[in-house]
């Protein structure tokens, strides 16, 4: 099935966000990298931030898909699903289009909190969390929140890291203070 018009500008903008950032890339700038014509972006968006606001959708959806169903594929327990969180992060860092978080990116370029792409992107870490605390609960956790918060702290930290290029293996480091966390919560099987 051939992608609408709609579609294709969405996934072309996301690259092009992805690469330029969403305020210093300007309507010709999209339409010289995604070949698609002001008329036609405007005629399936009123504004460039509803365009911004349907990709932090999209990559939502995507991202969260493929790294929850990373995490499934590992086939494993989840209490080592848990800790397979930190080897997703690694595969998604040696990605050559790796760029940092997409929702970072955009909970700092539109910082008031009520901003649609601050709250998409509060939104995204938030099914993010949920999913690690349902995985925690799953695993036993003593408290499964709290364990979703620190893991999630830690795969920023990481995330941010590897993009920034000041840890080599960010991926792991949390990994091993992950560890730290797990055994402390989960009881071993």
């Amino acid at each position: 099935m051939r992608p609408s018009k709609r579609d294709e500008l969405v996934r072309k903008a996301l690259a092009v966000f992805y690469e330029h950032g969403f305020h210093a890339t300007g309507m010709d700038t999209l339409v010289a990298e995604t070949g698609i014509s002001k008329t036609t972006m405007f005629k399936h968006f009123r504004s460039k931030d509803d365009l911004i606001l349907a990709v932090l959708r999209y990559r939502d959806e995507t991202f969260r898909n493929w790294f929850l169903r990373r995490l499934d594929e590992t086939g494993q327990t989840p209490r080592q699903r848990l800790l397979s969180i930190f080897d997703v992060l690694q595969e998604w860092f040696t990605q050559p289009t790796f760029k940092g978080c997409m929702f970072i990116k955009a909970s700092a370029e539109f910082q008031e909190a009520a901003h649609p792409a601050f709250v998409q992107s509060a939104e995204h870490k938030r099914l993010l969390n949920q999913a690690i605390e349902d995985l925690a609960g799953q695993a036993g956790a003593g408290d499964p929140a709290l364990l979703a918060r620190q893991l999630m702290l830690l795969g920023e930290g990481a995330i941010v890291a590897a993009h920034m290029g000041f840890d080599p293996d960010a991926a792991a480091a949390a990994k091993k203070a992950a560890e730290v966390l797990v055994r402390a919560q989960v009881p071993d099987a």
